[in-house]
């Protein structure tokens, strides 16, 4: 059994009993955390897929502490220009067991495909509108021819003409 969750912008492929660290959260440890984005669930033979998201599964955890990450090194260096820049970064976060995967019972299920069904019935697909008459477009007038070019073949041809060859 697992879950795919998405938790502060991020997402994690989550089953019970595991703790993940994700990114800090606003909360004391102690508290219990309720994941309301659960994207796909799977009870090891059917597997569910949210569109956008699952109503129908919850997950429970814990906060179990806050901590930091290894540091990240951050190194900027443009070749001969003599620029170097160093710089560490360690990202926060909070831990979180996950205690337990619940599915909805079915008759929530059937409940929910219901009232789907119902709000599709309601919202019926609008018929296009016959358009009324369209006015013939406007008539351009003709655009203005350009002159021809003049052929420059004729001319050698009249120049032979009357040198007599």
């Amino acid at each position: 059994m697992y879950a795919i969750i998405q938790i502060a912008g991020k997402q994690f492929k989550v089953k019970p009993g595991m703790v993940l660290n994700v990114p800090t959260l606003d909360l004391e440890p102690g508290k219990k955390v309720n994941v309301e984005r659960v994207l796909a669930y799977s009870d090891g033979k059917n597997l569910e897929i949210g569109t956008p998201e699952l109503t129908n599964v919850a997950i429970d955890g814990t906060v179990i502490a806050h901590g930091r990450a290894k540091k990240i090194i951050v190194f900027k260096k443009k070749r001969r220009k003599g620029y170097q820049k160093k710089q560490g970064h360690r990202q926060g976060f909070t831990q979180i067991k996950v205690e337990g995967i619940a599915p909805a019972k079915p008759d929530t299920k059937k409940k929910v495909a219901k009232a789907d069904a119902e709000v599709k019935a309601e919202t019926k697909p609008v018929a296009k509108k016959a358009t009324a008459a369209k006015k013939p477009a406007a008539k351009k007038a003709p655009a203005a021819k350009k002159p021809a070019a003049k052929k420059a073949a004729a001319k050698p041809a009249a120049e032979k003409a009357d040198k007599g060859e």
